[in-house]
């Protein structure tokens, strides 16, 4: 694929990065701009765009988080086998919740109601959640447990639901650091670094209808791209074009069907390595001897990491993956270097005496194997930021000054799409069902 702009001789072509394993279809050349350029003033938000956002999770409790399953029914266990001021100290009271605050179960999930100080029941399932950028953990899906689960995220998070994940926005962080990345797990939503991000799911409602983009929005692309325009194509555009700003995201919308259509194929490509394999999707792989491998096995307490840039080697305590990228080492959110995040996150010593400190007694070998995923998911996105910093380039949303030929805010007040209608960015009413009340009463939405 390689995609130019017209322009004067000086453009610069938006020329091929290293791909991934699987085969890709070519995004078509893009035609000649044919309209103005717009002011930075003009190019609106992703708030704008995909109006309806919650706040991250906040847990109140880390203890209900682990990068395993079996720590997380471990320390239910404890905790419901203590009694008293013993299983009031375990809880970690908030002013939020403590065993005696009465919650609503959460929307989708067949947990107990009862007033935590009562509970003897098993452990929930856990769910699988995306904490932070790239990290999948594990947690108990209990709303006793949760300060704020934002329940109306629960309620749109199934089969065909996606989730766009605002990153913080860190001054001076690298203009490589991703603005936007996007889940099919539901995400927790907190930054490495920099004030909190929004979470934007795509659909409004469950089973991937009415999806949360402006009103208008789709039918105005349409028409300017001459083509049907849908919610995942807006998406995709979105993770490859947007900029990290103090107001949150911006994302240019070019008025070049052709750099739209190049632009969406970067995105789906980096969408569907970010997905690892959900949605119908393939499990990212690295091709042939490039792909990491266990050289050496991690120790059962690795208490370092470290990269040898020579020999491409990763050393956890005695142990050793290579190859391993430099890009894939160096891939940082903010100014957070993902892998050695990643690494504290499963080494750090919590507290002695609390929940937290139940724990493997040493290194899972599922963890071996996710770090593997990971370094693989971070090598081939880094293939992809050449490609998505020539687009930045074109539509200028990244240099601070004017964009390429693109739709700006004044064609977007003109067609009706903004300013968003309030109703627009407040949760949509999904009420199909009984969801469980406190102490088993049934609440209506």
């Amino acid at each position: 694929m390689t995609a130019t702009r017209s322009g004067s001789a000086g453009d610069a072509p938006l020329t091929e990065a290293p791909r991934p394993a699987a085969p890709q279809t070519p995004a078509p050349e893009p035609p000649s701009p044919r309209s103005e350029a717009v002011p930075v003033s003009e190019i609106p938000l992703l708030s704008e765009l995909m109006p309806w956002s919650t706040a991250p999770l906040r847990f109140g409790r880390n203890w209900i988080l682990a990068p395993d399953r079996s720590s997380l029914t471990a320390r239910w266990d404890r905790l419901v086998a203590a009694e008293d001021a013993e299983r009031e100290a375990l809880f970690e009271p908030t002013r939020a919740r403590t065993p005696h605050s009465a919650v609503a179960a959460l929307p989708g999930r067949a947990t107990g109601t009862g007033r935590f100080v009562r509970e003897s029941g098993r452990c929930p399932p856990p769910s699988r959640v995306l904490h932070g950028p790239f990290d999948e953990q594990w947690l108990i899906p209990d709303h006793r447990l949760i300060d704020a689960a934002r329940p109306e995220l629960w309620r749109v998070a199934d089969d065909h639901q996606l989730f766009a994940v605002e990153q913080g926005y860190v001054p001076g962080a690298p203009a490589a650091s991703p603005a936007l990345l996007v889940s099919a797990l539901l995400p927790v939503g907190r930054s490495p670094a920099g004030r909190p991000g929004r979470i934007r799911p795509l659909y409004r409602r469950p089973g991937g209808t009415e999806p949360n983009l402006a009103p208008g929005l789709l039918a105005l692309l349409t028409a300017r791209y001459g083509h049907e325009v849908t919610a995942d194509e807006v998406l995709a555009w979105s993770v490859a074009a947007a900029v990290a700003t103090p107001e949150g995201p911006s994302v240019p919308l070019t008025a070049d069907p052709g750099v739209w259509a190049s632009g969406v194929e970067l995105g789906r490509r980096m969408t569907g390595i970010q997905l690892r394999g959900a949605r119908g999707g393939e499990r990212p792989r690295l091709p042939g001897g490039r792909r990491p491998y266990v050289r050496a096995a991690v120790p059962a307490r690795p208490e370092t990491i470290s990269y040898d840039p020579e020999d491409q080697v990763l050393r956890l305590g005695t142990g050793r993956v290579s190859p391993v990228p430099a890009e894939a080492w160096d891939y940082s959110v903010g100014d957070v270097r993902i892998l050695e995040l990643w690494f504290e996150r499963r080494t750090v010593a919590p507290e002695p005496g609390t929940l937290a400190a139940i724990r493997p007694s040493a290194w899972p070998q599922e963890w071996t194997s996710e770090l593997l995923e990971l370094i693989t998911v971070l090598a081939l996105l880094a293939e992809l930021r050449p490609l998505q910093s020539e687009l930045h380039d074109i539509t200028k949303g990244a240099t601070g000054g004017d964009s390429g030929p693109g739709i700006g805010r004044t064609e977007l007040r003109a067609a009706g799409v903004l300013p968003v209608p309030a109703a627009a960015r407040r949760p949509a009413s999904v009420l199909d069902h009984h969801e469980e009340g406190p102490e088993g009463q049934f609440a209506l939405i």
